[in-house]
């Protein structure tokens, strides 16, 4: 793949832990904010980014959170919301020119100066439920396929928006995301429904 042609990082958000709202103490992460320059990628996470629950986000595997600025029209569309900008769901990395359908587990690319590994997909909490107030909305992430992705950090660096992914490796072309999905999610859930009393 060209550096040139690859897809390209159209947004890059970070976030603290913050309540939800006054009348909600739980703590989140998923209201992201853009990040103007260049911003020190490291193992756990990006500079100026936390996340609220350890237990089930963040740590090495989960450095960074991906999505498709690819999907935003549709879920604009689905969910009757006029404006929906990069970061709405939450993610570190909105990239355009990439799906689920386009990236593998194990793909190494390098982003500016970072290298990182597709480690698994996303797989969405209640908060995105609690963030836009729509109490199905992981249950439509999962059958949709939208669901993004997560990335290791290889090599510490710093990256910035409009930096191209340029793939470095592909180690399993058979699994993309989307493979990945559909296996866990539906395959998982039909042997499960043939396995119940």
């Amino acid at each position: 793949m060209s550096p040139r042609s690859g897809p390209r990082l159209v947004s890059l958000q970070v976030g603290r832990p913050r309540p939800f709202d006054a009348g909600d103490a739980r703590t989140t992460s998923i209201f992201k904010a853009p990040v103007a320059g260049a911003v020190m990628l490291r193992t756990a996470n990006l500079d100026g980014d936390e996340q609220a629950d350890l237990r089930v986000h963040g740590g090495p595997g989960k450095a960074v959170c991906v999505y498709s600025a690819d999907h935003y029209p549709a879920w604009r569309h689905e969910l009757g919301l006029a404006s929906m900008e990069p970061g709405a769901f939450g993610e570190n990395f909105t990239v355009s020119g990439h799906t689920e359908s386009d990236v593998c587990i194990g793909d190494i690319y390098r982003i500016h100066e970072a290298i990182v590994v597709v480690s698994q997909p996303r797989t969405p909490c209640w908060k995105l439920a609690r963030r836009w107030n729509v109490p199905d909305l992981p249950r439509r992430f999962l059958r949709s396929g939208r669901t993004g992705w997560y990335l290791r950090v290889a090599q510490e660096g710093h990256v910035q928006r409009d930096a191209v992914f340029e793939l470095l490796a592909r180690p399993h072309p058979k699994w993309t995301i989307a493979h990945v999905n559909e296996v866990t999610y539906r395959v998982g859930a039909a042997v499960t429904s043939r396995h119940s009393p």
